[in-house]
């Protein structure tokens, strides 16, 4: 009985990751582009000799990102050279996934919230669907909860994971200002990355990047409005409903994405990363506040950094479906932390990822047009970002006054009891 029920879940990842696997390589849409488009151009040129994404010439994600696109080249050489680029992905990022897995089940007889945890992220990544696996993000999600895994009894090792995921994509590094806000482990944690990110540079540096490291800060400051984000609905609405005579929505051969055009989107999308800063730095002063006021970590933790995460999605001008996978990380900490007190939040993330694949890749086509339909889905999936971040806060506002059975001194247990 004991083996069936330690097989179960691994049965159902198989599950899940092939129904996933089969829906990017023959599903509606287009949902391997970015795969098999541009991270096979990428990762071909770089290993063929040509210039390196990050070192030789800008790159729009941090330099630590070629890393898994190199590494999804060399598994598709096994099967059949750069042609099974996008099948070599597939299963590079399902072996990420396995691994993140099975530390979040923790060994023979894990913890009932582990098991919960563990069957959250499945349902999550099937009502995600194609962007679960089929995008950059996936890998620094993985590496983020394993990182959140690891700070119990690892806080360095932990820290330098959460850094590698940042370098991968640039959210997690607010995982790791939540972690250095809540924990007493702060100084410990805050080394481990700054090390992390100077030897990422230093190693950078050595093959030749010069400033070009940092050139994914540059590359994103002169985007315009994303149509998928929150922000882009008045232009949105406008077009669905016959309001706007101009062209709304455009492709930006640059960046790759469809924006929003039309009069204030220029004003509006320069003051959304000021706002964004300033949004951030509000979530890390409540953090702050908590933390000052008594809050132990595993109850102060999860909410902090749900908001910090939820905050990078909600308040930005760029707005893509593969965002939202981000949101697995805090969900499985709270989760593992929270149990049963964590289920709002955990309930309200899957449907933001069910409503997200409703979007993306099946229906986009809908969207591109302003069709009505496909606007008020967007719209509800939209607001319920804000409703999130609103649980997230409320519960960040009266974490001083809850207790949990953290010793602090050892940072987040992550052994949660049985319920």
């Amino acid at each position: 009985m004991r083996a069936r029920n330690a097989l179960l879940p691994w049965a159902a990842f198989v599950l899940v990751h092939a129904v996933i696997i089969v829906l990017c390589l023959f599903g509606p849409g287009e949902p391997l582009g970015d795969v098999d488009i541009v991270y096979r151009h990428w990762a071909t040129t770089a290993a063929s000799g040509g210039p390196v994404p990050g070192i030789d010439v800008p790159f729009v994600y941090p330099v630590v990102a070629l890393v898994p696109m190199l590494a999804a080249l060399a598994i598709a050489a096994f099967l059949g050279g750069p042609a099974a680029y996008a099948l070599g992905w597939l299963l590079l990022v399902s072996l990420v996934n396995a691994a993140a897995f099975g530390l979040l089940l923790g060994g023979r007889s894990p913890t009932r919230r582990r098991r919960a945890a563990a069957w959250w992220w499945l349902a999550f990544l099937l009502l995600q669907g194609p962007t679960a696996l089929a995008r950059i993000d996936a890998i620094a999600v993985a590496l983020a909860i394993v990182g959140l895994l690891a700070l119990s009894r690892h806080p360095a090792w932990g820290s330098v994971l959460m850094t590698l995921a940042a370098w991968v994509k640039v959210w997690p590094a607010a995982v790791v200002a939540a972690v250095v806000i809540a924990g007493r482990q702060r100084m410990r944690v805050a080394v481990a990355a700054a090390g992390t990110a100077l030897l990422v540079v230093a190693v950078a540096l050595a093959l030749g990047s010069g400033w070009t490291v940092l050139s994914f800060v540059t590359e994103q400051t002169g985007r315009g409005i994303q149509i998928e984000a929150p922000v882009a609905l008045p232009w949105l609405w406008q077009a669905a409903l016959g309001a706007h005579t101009g062209r709304t929505i455009y492709y930006d051969h640059d960046i790759l994405t469809f924006q929003v055009a039309g009069a204030g989107t220029g004003l509006v999308g320069a003051l959304m990363t000021p706002l964004l800063a300033v949004v951030v730095a509000v979530i890390l002063a409540l953090g702050w506040r908590a933390r000052r006021r008594g809050a132990s970590v595993d109850v102060l933790l999860p909410p902090l950094v749900l908001a910090l995460t939820v905050a990078l999605i909600a308040v930005n001008k760029v707005g893509s479906p593969q965002f939202i996978t981000w949101l697995a990380a805090p969900a499985v900490l709270g989760i593992v932390l929270s149990g049963r007190r964590w289920l709002l939040p955990a309930v309200l993330v899957l449907a933001l990822a069910a409503l997200t694949q409703v979007v993306y890749p099946y229906l986009y086509d809908w969207l591109l047009v302003a069709n009505p339909a496909m606007v008020f889905v967007l719209t509800v999936r939209n607001a319920l970002e804000f409703v999130v971040l609103g649980v997230a806060l409320a519960r960040l506002w009266t974490a001083a006054r809850q207790h949990g059975s953290l010793d602090s001194a050892r940072g987040p247990s992550l052994t949660a009891t049985k319920e």
